[in-house]
């Protein structure tokens, strides 16, 4: 292989595990949605891997599209910049939404008491939920629903800020291929580690006696998924 090809493989390895690794958006908002809405295992991996197959489908559509036409990188880092402003404030929003649905959902289901009479005359009181057991016999019954294609939409807007000014560039200046293996390289290395992170925090999580915190799972994960996205925002994570 030749050893300009090699570097940027290896550099195009090294990016996309490390821009994932260090992008809390990469991978809690799926941790936190596996826990609250008790995604199977199979579930999990398979909505992060179609999430970030369309977080690289933008950003390699947009560098193909410049490298075609010849735009400018400036241009093209503009446009990333712009996308991942509106991705992290979509992020924020469906973080915001989701709290806010936690808490009413937290509240529908707070455990309260009831006083009956027993087969032997005296009076037995027991906690009760009228929402819990219904809430997930219909959450395991029902289609995927809008959570996950919202991130998916989110997704699809978020940058790959350094796949196309680092690796596409360069590698379009050689031939197809070169910018092909390179795109696949990055493309393989980031979907894999997110999925790595998630799976692994997803079985942590399951070890952890969280059964307390159950009924605010969805605000938990709302509130997370929030401060996610205003890290992301105003750090430049």
């Amino acid at each position: 292989m030749n050893t300009e090809l090699t570097a940027l493989v290896i550099a195009a390895a090294s990016i996309g595990f490390f821009h994932t690794l260090l992008g809390p958006d990469h991978y809690l908002p799926f941790i936190m949605m596996a826990w609250a809405r008790k995604w199977s295992t199979a579930k999990t991996a398979w909505i992060t891997c179609l999430c970030g197959f369309g977080h690289i489908v933008g950003s390699v559509m947009l560098g193909m599209l410049g490298v075609m036409l010849g735009l400018a990188v400036k241009k093209i880092k503009v446009t990333e910049s712009l996308r991942g402003n509106v991705a992290a404030w979509m992020l924020i929003a469906f973080g915001l939404v989701y709290f806010v649905w936690g808490i009413r959902q937290a509240y529908k289901n707070k455990i309260h008491s009831h006083i009956h009479p027993g087969l032997d005359g005296k009076r037995h009181s027991h906690e009760h939920s009228h929402n819990y057991e219904h809430v997930h016999v219909h959450d395991q019954k029902a289609h995927l629903g809008l959570a996950p294609w919202t991130l998916f939409i989110i997704f699809i807007f978020g940058p790959c800020e350094p796949l196309i000014p680092i690796l596409m560039y360069p590698a379009a200046k050689h031939n197809m291929i070169w910018l092909i293996l390179v795109t696949a390289v990055f493309a393989f290395v980031t979907i894999t580690t997110m999925l790595v992170i998630v799976l692994l925090a997803k079985t942590g999580v399951s070890f952890a006696k969280l059964t307390k915190f159950q009924r605010f799972s969805h605000a938990i994960a709302g509130a997370t998924i929030l401060v996610c996205g205003l890290i992301v925002h105003f750090l430049g994570l």
